[in-house]
């Protein structure tokens, strides 16, 4: 039996979120930690830096580079992670 007492209507579906999405700004995420040995050293860099970031990571993917060379990650999920950066960072919800 389904319970219809649930309430929740209108609320934010989170699960509509492709999980390969969250795996890669995840691994992106893990790398950068590496790399920059702290999880919140991305806070402090300007906005304009991650919108470049994008862009070459973007204009790489449109040539047909599918890796990035130093990661070895894929460049769309570089992508991926910088415009998550710039939501944060220009006050998406």
């Amino acid at each position: 039996m389904i319970d219809s007492a649930k309430h929740d209507t209108g609320k934010p579906r989170p699960t509509l979120v492709p999980v390969s999405l969250i795996n890669a700004v995840t691994e992106i995420r893990e790398y950068g930690c590496k790399k920059y040995s702290s999880p919140d050293n991305w806070l402090s860099v300007e906005p304009q830096r991650y919108r470049d970031a994008l862009y070459r990571h973007w204009l790489a993917y449109l040539e047909g580079e599918v890796s990035d060379p130093e990661s070895g990650l894929p460049h769309i999920w570089h992508v991926a992670c910088n415009v998550a950066f710039l939501i944060e960072m220009e006050g998406g919800k």
